[in-house]
């Protein structure tokens, strides 16, 4: 067998190969449109029942706040500090916790301007363009994270989420309180897009706000997943632990909150709310 003969063999046996193994992975999806809705949920258990109802032992983590915030309008800024009550209901030992920082998908290194998909066309926006390299410095910047008591807690940030590691494991029916500090800069939701940001007003030279996401939050913990810790990259949501809010936010001279159709002065809208 000549060597051009040997090489052909081998590329047919390659490309033949490459198809079984497609075959076989497709084999694993699941496309009859007559499936048992069973087959997509997890498995009853003494947490979850087959109807779909809590089981006997049912749990769900608890996440508490305290939080301040202070809205800088000349810097178009946001600064904030909180303490996190979290009550582990759960059977398990938590050797650690993740917190999400879900600002921080606008960071410069965020993986969220990497992913974005595009199509080929002969021109490009300029929100588009901005994209393929962010001069815009968001994200959460951490002052501190500490216990109720102010000794410095270890931390690991990825991306937009952060392991929190507590002085010892937290233990079934414990609760472990911490302090985070931070601030970040908001952006502009005219030019970079998103759902939150400032829009800026030439004609009046002032700012309208529409902020979410403002605060480093805790993950979910379950029995399914354990802990839902995936990448926030901008377009979906995750699910929350339920918890009590205790929120103070302080804004310079005037404010419009809600459906307010007027300014409204400090005193007077610490008075309604």
């Amino acid at each position: 067998m000549s060597k051009k003969q040997r090489l052909f063999l081998l590329c047919t046996i390659l490309l033949a190969s490459s198809g079984l193994l497609f075959a076989q992975q497709e084999e694993h999806t699941n496309k009859n449109k007559f499936r048992q809705l069973y087959q997509e949920l997890p498995t009853p258990n003494v947490y979850r029942t087959a109807s779909g109802a809590p089981g006997h032992l049912y749990w769900q983590q608890k996440a508490d706040y305290k939080i301040s915030v202070e809205l800088d309008d000349e810097q178009q800024r946001i600064y904030g500090e909180e303490v996190i009550t979290y009550h582990n209901n759960s059977p398990d030992p938590l050797d650690y916790l993740w917190v999400q920082l879900d600002q921080n998908r606008r960071a410069k290194d965020s993986d969220t301007y990497k992913t974005n998909t595009s199509e080929m066309s002969d021109s490009m926006s300029l929100r588009e363009l901005k994209e393929l390299e962010p001069d815009f410095d968001g994200g959460f910047k951490l002052e501190y994270v500490q216990t109720a008591n102010g000794e410095s807690l270890p931390y690991h940030i990825v991306k937009t989420m952060m392991r929190v590691d507590p002085p010892q494991p937290l233990m079934p029916g414990e609760k472990f309180s911490f302090r985070v500090k931070w601030w970040y800069n908001v952006n502009d939701r005219m030019e970079i897009g998103g759902r939150s940001g400032y829009e800026y007003f030439r004609e009046d030279d002032n700012y309208l706000y529409t902020i979410a996401q403002f605060f480093p939050r805790m993950a979910v913990y379950n029995d399914v997943e354990g802990w839902q810790n995936k990448q926030f990259l901008g377009r979906g949501e995750f699910t929350l632990p339920f918890g009590d809010y205790e929120v103070s936010i302080t804004h310079q001279d005037l404010a419009i909150f809600g459906k307010a159709t007027r300014p409204v002065p400090k005193t007077e809208l610490w008075q309604k709310i």
